[in-house]
């Protein structure tokens, strides 16, 4: 986001507050920071704002923004800002305000520097800045445009709740979101595009299609998938460990929970303990959890036999569903979950063939990425300065420069980015871009020095000493639930003709085929398709309601059948079918029907 931009949009958060104030004068405001395409403001105006309420706001903007008032800056010392909240009723300001004296930044979250305009690395706090323009004033750092009438195009369009500082124990305040650019054109553009968004919403078309439910009796993040959503999850897997069982990928299965000592052992209690579903035995004392992740599963797999350097590489897979405690208002859709499905993959070698080991991982994510048609970026994810990570530094250097190579190697066009590495390596993310030019992280493939060293793995190597293994981990599809979430969207839920939990519905005109569709039945019954997916039987549904020829042909077409065979009596006395694709007819014959059906 250029810096122009960003202090527009700084700007209309700021005139928003105004203008809400101007409507409800008791306002106490929280944070309003900008977001990727606009900005919002959490605030409490003492009742409760709604959708119709929008209009009102907007034209208090405009008032705002056609006075064009400057945005004037001034300081305060950090007792004199608390005092001004305080006798303003400002309670939440002033509880920022106040942890900005006691502890500095370090006491406020990422989310309210960004709002406040306090850089990550600000220590301690002598004084705030605020800005006023017309009669308002609020506590900020800017930046700001220069005044109020060179703000571009805005519109506002949602309404949200939002806990103070994202803590479910505090007040909820209201969330009002909107959207701003340069010009009138872009606002436009951008407007389309999250309608386009919103027809593509895989919460909408997962029902529509009839894919996955939810119930509020099972809970909240825990999708049910019907019968065609199913076919979608099984083939998805079935592909990905198709492409690793290519690569010498063996199958195992590990248990839904495990003894609290296997995450602590791995560092995984110490880092994610709050999102662990905790179990406790109604006949022991253990304490168990469920399951957030498959790795520190696979070491113990793997340390179950000595292992020579002839032995490696070791490669394990598992498709199988991991629980994680998520917050229930950061669940949404397949998107974000308490129950996940992985094709995870763990891969123990030595140090000379951790080239060979992820570059055949990459080549199995090209090919998966490149037969579900979705374009890839690459980012090479390595760790920051912080200390939030195991390992040794050397190990985690050696580690980088390895998959730098690899990335070299492979001619990935990628980018480098500190900061987004696992707390035990670094890794290679594949960004899918969707049909919207949205960027979505998929595919990983991780390397790890540090969980072999935690769980004494070893290999003895052909000097008969004893050597630590290196783990990668690799998952094709990530999380397939969110992975769906992607594709639906992508595909606008018309999925390939492979992939299609129905990939044919054949119609009858009338009654006098019944006998014929038998035999067009019996044809595709024995069709057995093998690419990509191997011995994979033809999914038909037959149609032989008595409706009209025109409703049923609307109904496969908005079930979003691929392929919509049409049967009369003029095609029962020809020996062959009408074939409709993407509204377009063709006719086939009955006794070629099954090398058609292989080309596609």
């Amino acid at each position: 986001m250029d810096k122009q931009l960003h202090a527009m949009r700084h700007s209309l958060a700021h005139i928003m507050a105004a203008a809400i104030q101007n409507l409800w004068p008791r306002t106490r405001f929280g944070v309003g920071p900008v977001i990727e395409d606009g900005f919002y403001y959490d605030v409490d105006v003492g009742e409760v704002i709604t959708e119709d309420d929008l209009p009102k706001i907007e034209a208090e903007m405009r008032k705002i923004i056609k006075a064009d008032y400057p945005f004037e800056r001034s300081e305060m010392l950090i007792d004199e800002a608390i005092t001004w909240a305080h006798e303003h009723n400002q309670d939440f300001k002033e509880e920022l305000l106040n942890d900005l004296k006691r502890a500095g930044t370090t006491a406020v979250k990422e989310l309210d520097k960004a709002s406040l305009g306090l850089e990550p690395d600000d220590a301690k706090v002598d004084s705030v800045s605020f800005y006023t323009s017309g009669g308002f004033m609020d506590l900020c750092r800017g930046p700001h445009v220069a005044s109020t009438g060179q703000v571009g195009a805005f519109k506002l369009h949602k309404l949200a709740g939002a806990y103070w500082r994202g803590d479910e124990a505090k007040r909820q305040l209201q969330r009002v979101y909107g959207w701003g650019f340069n010009t009138q054109e872009d606002l436009e553009n951008h407007e389309a595009a999250v309608a386009e968004a919103k027809a593509r919403d895989h919460r909408r078309l997962g029902q529509e299609l009839d894919l996955f439910v939810s119930s509020e009796l099972v809970g909240s993040g825990l999708p049910l998938f019907t019968p065609r959503g199913t076919v979608l999850r099984e083939l998805l897997g079935r592909y990905s460990q198709q492409l690793r069982e290519a690569k010498g990928f063996q199958r195992v299965w590990t248990p839904h929970m495990t003894k609290t000592d296997l995450y602590q052992t791995s560092g995984h209690w110490d880092k994610f303990g709050d999102e662990l579903f905790l179990v406790k035995s109604q006949k022991t004392s253990d304490e168990l959890v469920l399951k957030p992740m498959n790795c520190p599963h696979h070491t113990q797999i793997y340390a179950s036999s000595q292992r020579s350097y002839r032995d490696l590489p070791v490669r394990y897979m598992e498709n199988t569903t991991d629980y994680r405690d998520e917050k229930s208002g950061e669940l949404h859709g397949l998107s974000r979950v308490r129950s996940l499905t992985q094709d995870d993959s763990h891969v123990f070698c030595r140090e000379e063939q951790i080239e060979q080991e992820v570059a055949q991982l990459v080549q199995a994510a090209n090919e998966m990425y490149s037969k579900l048609e979705l374009d890839l970026k690459f980012r090479l994810s390595y760790r920051d300065d912080s200390d939030a990570y195991l390992g040794d530094a050397d190990l985690w250097q050696k580690a980088q420069a390895a998959l730098k190579k690899v990335a070299d190697m492979s001619k990935l066009d990628y980018y480098e980015q500190a900061g987004e590495a696992a707390f035990y390596g670094p890794k290679i993310d594949f960004i899918a871009v969707d049909a919207l030019g949205r960027e979505w992280q998929v595919a990983t493939v991780q390397l790890d020095f540090v969980q072999p060293q935690r769980f004494n793995l070893v290999y003895t190597a052909a000097d008969g000493s004893d050597q630590t293994p290196v783990m990668i981990h690799c998952a094709l599809l990530g999380t397939i639930e969110r992975f769906l979430s992607v594709y639906i969207e992508h595909t606008a839920g018309r999925f390939p003709f492979w992939l299609a939990p129905e990939q044919v519905r054949v119609l009858t005109v009338n009654e006098e085929v019944s006998d014929y569709v038998d035999e067009v039945a019996a044809k595709l019954k024995a069709v057995v398709l093998n690419q990509p997916l191997k011995y994979n039987e033809l999914r038909y549904s037959l149609d032989e309601r008595n409706e009209s020829l025109g409703k049923k042909i609307r109904e496969a077409e908005n079930a979003k059948v691929p392929l919509i065979m049409i049967v009369g009596p003029k095609d029962q006395k020809a020996g062959e079918v009408s074939v409709r694709v993407d509204g377009k007819e063709s006719k086939q014959k009955l006794d070629g029907l099954g090398e058609y059906l292989l080309g596609l």
